[in-house]
Protein backbone atom coordinates (compact mmCIF):
# COMPACT_ATOMS: atom_id res chain seq x y z
CA UNK A 1 0.00 0.00 0.00
CA UNK A 2 1.52 3.70 -1.01
CA UNK A 3 0.48 6.08 1.46
CA UNK A 4 0.87 9.89 1.38
CA UNK A 5 1.12 11.30 5.08
CA UNK A 6 0.50 14.96 5.66
CA UNK A 7 0.82 16.51 9.00
CA UNK A 8 1.41 19.74 10.25
CA UNK A 9 4.96 20.35 11.67
CA UNK A 10 5.28 22.04 15.20
CA UNK A 11 8.93 22.26 14.47
CA UNK A 12 9.51 20.22 17.77
CA UNK A 13 9.89 23.28 20.44
CA UNK A 14 7.12 21.26 22.61
CA UNK A 15 6.38 18.37 23.28
CA UNK A 16 3.73 17.32 20.44
CA UNK A 17 1.50 14.17 20.94
CA UNK A 18 0.12 13.97 17.36
CA UNK A 19 3.70 14.02 15.56
CA UNK A 20 4.83 11.77 18.14
CA UNK A 21 1.78 9.24 16.97
CA UNK A 22 2.42 10.02 13.33
CA UNK A 23 6.30 8.94 13.01
CA UNK A 24 5.61 6.43 15.00
CA UNK A 25 2.44 5.45 12.74
CA UNK A 26 5.14 5.77 9.43
CA UNK A 27 8.04 4.11 10.71
CA UNK A 28 5.67 0.73 11.50
CA UNK A 29 4.04 1.45 8.59
CA UNK A 30 6.93 1.44 6.29
CA UNK A 31 8.79 -1.77 8.45
CA UNK A 32 5.55 -3.67 7.64
CA UNK A 33 6.22 -3.13 3.84
CA UNK A 34 4.26 -0.27 3.17
CA UNK A 35 5.43 2.45 1.30
CA UNK A 36 4.91 6.14 3.12
CA UNK A 37 5.82 9.46 2.09
CA UNK A 38 5.74 11.64 4.55
CA UNK A 39 4.41 15.52 3.43
CA UNK A 40 5.30 18.17 6.54
CA UNK A 41 3.37 21.30 5.96
CA UNK A 42 4.48 24.80 7.71
CA UNK A 43 7.53 23.07 9.94
CA UNK A 44 9.62 20.13 10.78
CA UNK A 45 7.60 17.81 12.42
CA UNK A 46 10.83 17.59 15.20
CA UNK A 47 14.09 19.70 15.40
CA UNK A 48 15.76 16.48 14.43
CA UNK A 49 13.57 15.90 11.57
CA UNK A 50 16.27 16.00 8.23
CA UNK A 51 14.07 17.59 5.32
CA UNK A 52 12.70 14.86 3.55
CA UNK A 53 14.30 14.10 -0.38
CA UNK A 54 11.38 13.13 -2.03
CA UNK A 55 8.81 15.83 -1.88
CA UNK A 56 9.16 19.94 -2.00
CA UNK A 57 8.13 21.98 0.72
CA UNK A 58 4.76 23.37 0.45
CA UNK A 59 3.05 25.40 2.81
CA UNK A 60 6.52 26.55 4.11
CA UNK A 61 5.10 28.49 7.92
CA UNK A 62 7.36 31.59 7.09
CA UNK A 63 5.64 32.32 3.23
CA UNK A 64 2.10 31.15 4.46
CA UNK A 65 1.94 33.49 7.82
CA UNK A 66 3.44 36.55 5.82
CA UNK A 67 1.71 35.82 2.38
CA UNK A 68 -2.09 36.31 4.77
CA UNK A 69 -1.02 38.42 6.41
CA UNK A 70 0.08 41.46 3.85
CA UNK A 71 -2.00 40.89 0.88
CA UNK A 72 0.02 42.67 -1.66
CA UNK A 73 2.90 39.93 -1.10
CA UNK A 74 -0.11 38.12 -2.85
CA UNK A 75 0.49 39.46 -6.15
CA UNK A 76 3.93 38.71 -5.97
CA UNK A 77 5.21 35.53 -7.98
CA UNK A 78 5.35 32.53 -5.63
CA UNK A 79 8.77 31.74 -6.91
CA UNK A 80 9.88 35.28 -4.97
CA UNK A 81 9.63 33.04 -1.68
CA UNK A 82 11.41 30.59 -2.81
CA UNK A 83 14.01 30.86 -0.20
CA UNK A 84 12.10 31.42 2.81
CA UNK A 85 10.80 27.84 2.54
CA UNK A 86 14.41 26.81 2.72
CA UNK A 87 14.85 23.93 5.55
CA UNK A 88 17.35 26.18 7.66
CA UNK A 89 14.82 29.04 7.32
CA UNK A 90 11.96 26.82 8.65
CA UNK A 91 14.00 25.22 11.84
CA UNK A 92 14.98 28.84 12.24
CA UNK A 93 11.30 29.59 12.57
CA UNK A 94 10.71 26.52 14.64
CA UNK A 95 12.29 27.66 17.85
CA UNK A 96 9.48 30.41 18.36
CA UNK A 97 6.69 27.75 17.60
CA UNK A 98 6.64 26.94 20.95
CA UNK A 99 5.05 30.25 21.95
CA UNK A 100 2.46 29.73 18.84
CA UNK A 101 -1.24 29.33 19.95
CA UNK A 102 -4.43 29.93 18.14
CA UNK A 103 -5.02 33.09 19.61
CA UNK A 104 -4.29 35.61 16.48
CA UNK A 105 -4.62 32.95 13.94
CA UNK A 106 -7.98 32.55 13.74
CA UNK A 107 -8.20 34.35 10.30
CA UNK A 108 -5.43 31.36 8.74
CA UNK A 109 -6.74 28.80 10.27
CA UNK A 110 -10.27 29.66 8.72
CA UNK A 111 -8.11 30.76 5.72
CA UNK A 112 -6.56 27.34 5.20
CA UNK A 113 -9.79 25.41 6.36
CA UNK A 114 -11.68 26.49 3.03
CA UNK A 115 -9.09 25.33 0.54
CA UNK A 116 -9.20 26.10 -2.74
CA UNK A 117 -11.13 29.31 -1.63
CA UNK A 118 -8.60 30.94 0.82
CA UNK A 119 -6.06 32.66 0.48
CA UNK A 120 -3.46 29.58 0.45
CA UNK A 121 -5.41 28.58 -2.83
CA UNK A 122 -2.45 28.51 -4.85
CA UNK A 123 -0.19 26.54 -2.42
CA UNK A 124 -3.09 24.07 -2.55
CA UNK A 125 -2.71 24.25 -6.41
CA UNK A 126 0.98 23.70 -6.07
CA UNK A 127 0.02 20.38 -3.77
CA UNK A 128 -2.15 19.22 -6.30
CA UNK A 129 -0.33 19.24 -9.05
CA UNK A 130 2.13 17.69 -7.67
CA UNK A 131 0.56 14.67 -6.66
CA UNK A 132 -0.93 15.12 -10.35
CA UNK A 133 1.95 14.48 -11.82
CA UNK A 134 3.69 11.46 -10.30
CA UNK A 135 3.86 8.64 -12.08
CA UNK A 136 0.69 5.96 -11.47
CA UNK A 137 3.07 3.51 -9.78
CA UNK A 138 3.71 6.08 -7.27
CA UNK A 139 0.42 7.72 -6.57
CA UNK A 140 -0.72 7.15 -3.20
CA UNK A 141 -3.28 4.90 -2.39
CA UNK A 142 -4.86 6.51 0.16
CA UNK A 143 -3.77 10.49 1.61
CA UNK A 144 -3.87 10.24 5.38
CA UNK A 145 -4.26 13.69 7.25
CA UNK A 146 -2.60 13.98 10.61
CA UNK A 147 -5.93 16.16 12.16
CA UNK A 148 -9.30 17.95 10.74
CA UNK A 149 -7.66 21.32 10.64
CA UNK A 150 -6.38 20.64 7.31
CA UNK A 151 -9.59 19.07 6.26
CA UNK A 152 -9.75 22.03 3.67
CA UNK A 153 -6.71 20.18 1.79
CA UNK A 154 -9.12 17.07 1.51
CA UNK A 155 -11.35 17.65 -1.76
CA UNK A 156 -8.83 19.03 -4.07
CA UNK A 157 -5.93 16.67 -3.08
CA UNK A 158 -8.66 13.55 -3.40
CA UNK A 159 -9.42 14.73 -6.53
CA UNK A 160 -5.97 14.64 -7.87
CA UNK A 161 -5.00 11.52 -6.56
CA UNK A 162 -7.83 9.83 -7.55
CA UNK A 163 -7.97 8.28 -4.05
CA UNK A 164 -9.33 8.02 -0.38
CA UNK A 165 -8.55 10.52 1.98
CA UNK A 166 -8.89 9.66 5.77
CA UNK A 167 -8.17 11.80 8.36
CA UNK A 168 -7.08 11.40 12.06
CA UNK A 169 -8.71 13.05 14.80
CA UNK A 170 -6.73 14.20 17.90
CA UNK A 171 -6.80 17.66 20.11
CA UNK A 172 -8.30 19.94 17.69
CA UNK A 173 -9.86 21.43 20.39
CA UNK A 174 -7.17 22.20 22.03
CA UNK A 175 -6.89 24.76 19.10
CA UNK A 176 -10.38 25.86 18.81
CA UNK A 177 -11.24 26.36 22.07
CA UNK A 178 -8.75 28.89 22.52
CA UNK A 179 -10.40 31.24 19.82
CA UNK A 180 -13.02 33.93 20.49
CA UNK A 181 -16.38 32.12 20.64
CA UNK A 182 -17.51 33.81 17.50
CA UNK A 183 -14.77 32.71 15.06
CA UNK A 184 -14.08 29.32 17.04
CA UNK A 185 -18.11 28.67 15.77
CA UNK A 186 -17.02 29.98 12.45
CA UNK A 187 -14.33 27.64 12.82
CA UNK A 188 -16.21 24.85 13.64
CA UNK A 189 -18.84 25.43 10.93
CA UNK A 190 -16.27 25.42 7.67
CA UNK A 191 -14.52 21.92 9.39
CA UNK A 192 -18.05 20.47 9.59
CA UNK A 193 -18.51 21.24 5.59
CA UNK A 194 -15.02 19.74 4.80
CA UNK A 195 -15.42 16.72 6.79
CA UNK A 196 -18.12 15.88 3.98
CA UNK A 197 -14.79 15.21 1.35
CA UNK A 198 -13.25 12.46 3.88
CA UNK A 199 -13.72 9.04 3.09
CA UNK A 200 -12.64 8.12 6.84
CA UNK A 201 -12.01 9.40 10.81
CA UNK A 202 -9.47 7.91 12.87
CA UNK A 203 -10.21 8.76 16.12
CA UNK A 204 -7.51 8.06 19.31
CA UNK A 205 -9.86 6.84 21.29
CA UNK A 206 -13.66 6.09 21.94
CA UNK A 207 -14.30 9.75 24.07
CA UNK A 208 -13.03 11.49 21.14
CA UNK A 209 -14.57 9.87 18.53
CA UNK A 210 -17.85 10.26 19.94
CA UNK A 211 -16.88 14.43 20.97
CA UNK A 212 -15.89 15.01 17.60
CA UNK A 213 -18.92 12.80 16.12
CA UNK A 214 -21.17 15.39 17.79
CA UNK A 215 -19.05 18.86 17.20
CA UNK A 216 -18.54 17.84 13.66
CA UNK A 217 -21.75 16.78 13.02
CA UNK A 218 -19.90 13.00 11.51
CA UNK A 219 -21.63 9.65 11.10
CA UNK A 220 -20.62 7.77 13.65
CA UNK A 221 -20.02 4.93 11.15
CA UNK A 222 -16.97 7.36 9.58
CA UNK A 223 -15.47 7.13 12.71
CA UNK A 224 -12.91 4.27 13.66
CA UNK A 225 -10.95 3.91 16.78
CA UNK A 226 -7.35 3.38 17.02
CA UNK A 227 -4.87 3.83 19.69
CA UNK A 228 -1.66 4.99 19.32
CA UNK A 229 1.16 2.90 19.76
CA UNK A 230 5.22 3.20 20.45
CA UNK A 231 8.01 1.16 20.38
CA UNK A 232 8.67 -0.44 24.17
CA UNK A 233 12.51 -1.31 23.09
CA UNK A 234 12.74 1.84 22.90
CA UNK A 235 12.16 2.99 26.22
CA UNK A 236 14.85 2.39 29.58
CA UNK A 237 13.20 1.37 32.99
CA UNK A 238 12.59 3.47 35.53
CA UNK A 239 13.59 2.02 39.52
CA UNK A 240 10.60 3.11 41.22
CA UNK A 241 12.17 1.37 44.36
CA UNK A 242 15.21 4.26 44.35
CA UNK A 243 15.25 5.82 47.87
CA UNK A 244 14.78 9.32 46.54
CA UNK A 245 11.37 9.85 44.66
CA UNK A 246 11.15 11.83 41.55
CA UNK A 247 7.41 13.21 40.44
CA UNK A 248 7.63 13.90 36.73
CA UNK A 249 5.53 16.37 34.56
CA UNK A 250 6.18 15.39 30.13
CA UNK A 251 4.01 18.21 28.57
CA UNK A 252 4.03 21.70 27.73
CA UNK A 253 4.93 23.62 30.73
CA UNK A 254 1.65 25.65 30.79
CA UNK A 255 -1.60 26.40 33.03
CA UNK A 256 -3.52 24.97 29.98
CA UNK A 257 -1.74 21.81 30.91
CA UNK A 258 -1.79 22.13 35.05
CA UNK A 259 1.51 22.41 35.41
CA UNK A 260 1.04 25.56 37.83
CA UNK A 261 -1.60 22.72 39.87
CA UNK A 262 1.79 20.37 39.64
CA UNK A 263 4.00 22.44 41.32
CA UNK A 264 1.20 23.21 43.64
CA UNK A 265 1.06 19.61 44.80
CA UNK A 266 4.15 19.46 45.07
CA UNK A 267 4.62 21.93 47.15
CA UNK A 268 1.68 20.39 49.13
CA UNK A 269 3.31 16.79 49.41
CA UNK A 270 6.92 18.20 50.90
CA UNK A 271 5.13 19.73 53.51
CA UNK A 272 4.96 15.88 54.96
CA UNK A 273 7.38 14.82 56.21
CA UNK A 274 7.57 11.20 55.22
CA UNK A 275 8.20 12.97 52.06
CA UNK A 276 11.02 15.55 52.38
CA UNK A 277 13.09 14.18 50.27
CA UNK A 278 11.01 13.88 47.10
CA UNK A 279 12.17 15.71 44.00
CA UNK A 280 10.33 17.16 41.00
CA UNK A 281 11.24 16.45 37.09
CA UNK A 282 9.29 18.58 34.29
CA UNK A 283 10.23 19.06 30.63
CA UNK A 284 7.97 19.24 27.68
CA UNK A 285 8.97 22.74 25.87
CA UNK A 286 7.79 26.60 27.13
CA UNK A 287 4.34 28.17 28.09
CA UNK A 288 2.73 30.66 25.45
CA UNK A 289 3.05 33.33 28.50
CA UNK A 290 6.34 33.45 28.81
CA UNK A 291 5.71 34.77 32.83
CA UNK A 292 4.06 31.31 33.62
CA UNK A 293 7.30 29.51 34.12
CA UNK A 294 8.64 32.30 36.34
CA UNK A 295 5.82 32.36 38.67
CA UNK A 296 6.14 28.47 39.20
CA UNK A 297 9.96 29.02 39.81
CA UNK A 298 9.17 31.56 42.28
CA UNK A 299 6.84 29.66 44.19
CA UNK A 300 9.42 26.83 44.34
CA UNK A 301 12.64 29.42 45.30
CA UNK A 302 10.20 30.89 48.23
CA UNK A 303 9.18 27.42 49.63
CA UNK A 304 13.11 26.43 50.10
CA UNK A 305 12.29 23.78 47.06
CA UNK A 306 14.05 25.38 43.78
CA UNK A 307 16.75 23.26 44.30
CA UNK A 308 14.89 19.68 44.14
CA UNK A 309 13.32 20.45 41.27
CA UNK A 310 14.57 20.07 37.49
CA UNK A 311 12.60 22.10 35.54
CA UNK A 312 14.10 21.65 31.89
CA UNK A 313 11.62 22.84 29.27
CA UNK A 314 13.50 21.41 25.82
CA UNK A 315 15.31 18.11 27.47
CA UNK A 316 12.51 16.04 25.92
CA UNK A 317 13.97 17.04 22.73
CA UNK A 318 17.36 15.07 23.29
CA UNK A 319 16.94 13.36 26.52
CA UNK A 320 13.18 12.40 26.60
CA UNK A 321 13.59 8.00 27.79
CA UNK A 322 16.65 9.74 29.70
CA UNK A 323 13.92 11.92 31.16
CA UNK A 324 11.62 9.46 31.80
CA UNK A 325 13.75 6.58 33.49
CA UNK A 326 14.48 8.93 36.48
CA UNK A 327 10.85 9.24 37.41
CA UNK A 328 8.87 7.51 39.59
CA UNK A 329 6.00 8.87 38.93
CA UNK A 330 4.19 11.00 36.19
CA UNK A 331 1.31 13.54 36.31
CA UNK A 332 -0.39 15.88 34.00
CA UNK A 333 -3.21 17.14 35.61
CA UNK A 334 -4.71 19.22 32.43
CA UNK A 335 -6.67 21.60 31.78
CA UNK A 336 -11.13 21.84 31.50
CA UNK A 337 -10.53 20.74 28.40
CA UNK A 338 -10.31 16.76 28.81
CA UNK A 339 -7.77 14.97 26.90
CA UNK A 340 -8.44 13.12 23.48
CA UNK A 341 -5.45 10.38 24.45
CA UNK A 342 -2.24 10.99 26.42
CA UNK A 343 1.14 10.03 24.50
CA UNK A 344 3.23 11.10 27.49
CA UNK A 345 1.07 8.35 29.85
CA UNK A 346 1.53 5.32 27.56
CA UNK A 347 5.52 6.52 27.33
CA UNK A 348 5.93 6.91 31.08
CA UNK A 349 3.93 3.12 31.07
CA UNK A 350 6.53 1.60 28.33
CA UNK A 351 9.48 3.22 30.76
CA UNK A 352 7.58 1.19 33.85
CA UNK A 353 6.62 4.83 35.35
CA UNK A 354 2.94 4.37 37.29
CA UNK A 355 0.95 7.39 35.88
CA UNK A 356 -1.57 9.66 37.86
CA UNK A 357 -4.52 10.45 35.72
CA UNK A 358 -7.82 12.59 35.95
CA UNK A 359 -10.62 10.68 35.74
CA UNK A 360 -11.95 12.65 32.23
CA UNK A 361 -11.35 12.20 28.91
CA UNK A 362 -9.69 9.25 27.57
CA UNK A 363 -7.85 8.68 30.25
CA UNK A 364 -10.19 6.07 32.32
CA UNK A 365 -10.36 4.28 28.93
CA UNK A 366 -6.68 4.49 28.64
CA UNK A 367 -6.39 2.96 32.11
CA UNK A 368 -9.11 0.10 31.42
CA UNK A 369 -7.38 -0.67 28.42
CA UNK A 370 -3.99 -1.20 29.97
CA UNK A 371 -4.99 -2.45 33.61
CA UNK A 372 -3.24 0.50 35.24
CA UNK A 373 -3.24 3.85 36.15
CA UNK A 374 -4.55 5.79 39.17
CA UNK A 375 -7.39 7.95 38.49
CA UNK A 376 -8.07 10.95 40.34
CA UNK A 377 -11.64 12.44 40.94
CA UNK A 378 -10.11 16.15 40.50
CA UNK A 379 -6.68 18.04 39.66
CA UNK A 380 -6.96 19.89 42.47
CA UNK A 381 -3.50 20.08 43.93
CA UNK A 382 -5.00 18.53 47.36
CA UNK A 383 -5.90 15.68 45.39
CA UNK A 384 -3.08 15.14 43.66
CA UNK A 385 -1.16 15.71 46.43
CA UNK A 386 -3.05 13.13 48.52
CA UNK A 387 -2.91 10.46 45.81
CA UNK A 388 0.95 11.08 45.13
CA UNK A 389 1.13 10.19 48.81
CA UNK A 390 -0.79 7.42 48.92
CA UNK A 391 1.06 5.79 45.67
CA UNK A 392 4.34 6.79 46.63
CA UNK A 393 3.54 5.24 50.64
CA UNK A 394 3.04 1.60 48.90
CA UNK A 395 6.02 -0.07 47.65
CA UNK A 396 3.98 -2.83 46.50
CA UNK A 397 1.36 -1.14 44.44
CA UNK A 398 4.52 1.22 42.60
CA UNK A 399 5.88 -2.00 41.51
CA UNK A 400 2.26 -3.28 40.87
CA UNK A 401 1.81 -0.28 38.43
CA UNK A 402 5.01 -0.23 36.45
CA UNK A 403 4.78 -3.96 35.78
CA UNK A 404 1.61 -3.49 34.28
CA UNK A 405 1.99 -0.33 32.50
CA UNK A 406 5.14 -1.85 30.72
CA UNK A 407 3.10 -4.80 29.81
CA UNK A 408 0.06 -2.55 28.25
CA UNK A 409 3.15 -0.81 26.23
CA UNK A 410 4.16 -3.83 24.69
CA UNK A 411 0.73 -5.26 23.85
CA UNK A 412 -2.45 -2.86 24.03
CA UNK A 413 -0.38 0.40 23.16
CA UNK A 414 2.58 -1.19 21.00
CA UNK A 415 3.20 0.13 17.48
CA UNK A 416 2.57 -3.45 16.35
CA UNK A 417 -0.82 -3.34 17.85
CA UNK A 418 -1.80 0.22 16.86
CA UNK A 419 -0.27 -0.42 12.86
CA UNK A 420 -2.62 -3.74 12.44
CA UNK A 421 -5.29 -1.72 13.84
CA UNK A 422 -4.65 1.05 11.45
CA UNK A 423 -4.44 -1.22 8.96
CA UNK A 424 -7.66 -3.12 9.34
CA UNK A 425 -9.49 0.72 8.63
CA UNK A 426 -6.64 1.59 5.28
CA UNK A 427 -7.43 -1.68 4.08
CA UNK A 428 -11.04 -3.37 5.09
CA UNK A 429 -13.23 0.61 4.83
CA UNK A 430 -13.04 1.32 1.34
CA UNK A 431 -14.46 -1.86 -0.59
CA UNK A 432 -14.97 0.52 -3.73
CA UNK A 433 -10.59 0.91 -3.99
CA UNK A 434 -9.61 -2.54 -5.76
CA UNK A 435 -6.35 -1.38 -4.50
CA UNK A 436 -7.19 -1.50 -1.09
CA UNK A 437 -9.13 -3.97 -1.00
CA UNK A 438 -7.23 -6.62 -2.40
CA UNK A 439 -4.68 -5.97 0.23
Amino acid sequence: MRLLAILPGSGGSFYCQNCLRDLAAIETLRQRGHTVTLMPLYLPATTLMRQPSEIPVFYGAVTLYLRHRFAFLRRLPRAWFKPLDSWPVLRLAARFAGSTTASGLEGLTLSMLRGPDGRQADELRLVAEWIAGLPSNEKPDVIVLSNALLAGLAKTLKQAAGCPVVCWLQDEHVWTDAMEPGLRDAVLRVMSGDAREIDGFIAVSSFYAERMAKLLSLDPARLHVVFPGLDPKDYGSSDVSRQRATVGFLSRLSAEEGFDRFIDAFLLLRRDPRFTGVRLSATGGPSADKRFLKRQLKKLSGAGLLADADISPQRFVKDRFGFLCGLTLLCVPGGSSPEAFGYYAIEAMASGVPVVLPAQGAFPEIAAAAGCGVLTADTTPETLAQTWAALLSDPARLHRESELGRAAAATVFSQKASAEALEGVLCHSFPENPLLGAQ
